[in-house]
């Protein structure tokens, strides 16, 4: 996604940290936190949105409804990057799409079946087929350690008690139990339906969802409501670090001993600079995104806190080329025109925090 160069002031970055919070928070809600008039809190949003900067998405948990996610790095022949890269972007399977630095290497996120189902092989075998594809490897996510909930670089703009502000004390209980059995087959083609909708725009209108999943608007809202009390919903800001003053994106593949994986992923989930970390199956144990500023402070991250660890006899690093693709789908400018009367949230009702 080619986003255009805008610069972030005190008010956007405050907007986007209430949204990392809630992304279905009201825009009145999130004015008067920031004490700021609700035009200008939601003329802000929809420039930053249109200028394709800042969107909120909505993500669903894999394991919650019988997916599996998988890191996988795939090596290409010199003039096969770009366009494997292309192809994995219009997948609606793939997130996190990357093209390496100086190298034939892309990396990406992939969603498949559970193992019994056939593991992602299909999609796997067909990478292999893919002209100019050399070699895939596939490592599969156990489980996110550090990251969920919102990278530290966009979570510091506000104060506790504003943070505070934004939450509900008592999240109100849906009256509708079907999604909350999501992990024990209640994931249908509505909700499907729904999370797509969701993460084209996570703060799509109720008439929009209820248009898309064919559910009434009260029911939109249990189910949203649901789901995220769930765990199976929650919503993320999709921001290029870059313009938080963060433009090298790493990747590191972390060796680690049995006995201090736990210590160590915990270490990561307190590490500022780690956007994102995991633990996962193949030679790297565990695998992180790590934001920075420049190769200095990379290498102070590398020999300072990550060297001070017990336990890791290798790490491997990389560096992004470019982001073809982050969290969401890929979007095009005339996709995010503000459809007419749009409200950017869920009107009326109580609002609840992501479960991370």
């Amino acid at each position: 996604m080619v986003t255009q160069s805008v610069t972030l002031d005190t008010l956007d970055r405050r907007l986007i940290h209430a949204l990392q919070i809630d992304g279905r928070v009201s825009f009145s809600r999130i004015a008067g936190v920031l004490g700021a008039p609700e035009r200008t809190v939601t003329r802000r949003y929809h420039r930053l949105r249109s200028a394709l900067v800042v969107r909120v998405v909505g993500l669903v948990d894999s394991g919650r409804i019988g997916k599996l996610d998988w890191f996988v790095r795939i090596d290409c022949a010199p003039d096969a990057v770009d366009a494997v890269t292309a192809a994995l972007v219009q997948r609606g399977d793939t997130s996190w799409i990357a093209p390496l630095a100086g190298g034939t290497r892309l990396t990406c996120m992939v969603r498949t079946p559970v193992a019994g189902c056939d593991g992602g092989r299909p999609l796997f075998d067909h990478l292999l087929r893919t002209p100019g594809v050399r070699d895939v490897e596939a490592s599969c996510v156990l489980r996110p350690v550090a990251g969920v909930g919102g990278w530290a670089g966009r979570t510091a703009a506000l104060e506790a008690s504003e943070r505070t502000a934004l939450l509900d004390p008592a999240p109100e209980q849906p009256d509708d139990p079907a999604p909350a059995r999501a992990e024990a087959g209640g994931w249908g083609e509505a909700e499907e339906r729904l999370a797509g909708a969701l993460a084209l725009d996570g703060r799509a209108d109720i008439a929009q969802l209820a248009a898309v999943t064919g559910w009434s608007a009260a029911t939109v809202r249990r189910r949203i409501a649901g789901l995220r009390a769930a765990g199976v919903l929650h919503f993320e800001v999709d921001v290029d670090p870059s313009h938080f003053g963060f433009p090298l994106e790493a990747l590191l593949w972390l060796e680690v001993a049995p006995a201090a994986l736990a210590e160590v992923a915990q270490a990561l989930s307190r590490h500022t600079a780690v956007a994102f970390a995991a633990v996962t199956t193949g030679r790297a144990s565990l695998f992180a995104m790590v934001q920075c500023r420049d190769t200095g402070a990379l290498y102070d991250y590398l020999a300072g806190d990550l060297a001070a660890l017990p336990g890791i006899g290798r790490v491997e690093s990389a560096l992004i080329q470019r982001r073809a693709k982050r969290a969401g789908p890929l979007l095009l400018p005339a996709a995010i025109a503000q459809r007419p009367g749009e409200r950017g949230g869920r009107g009326p009702g109580r609002t609840h925090r992501p479960q991370h």
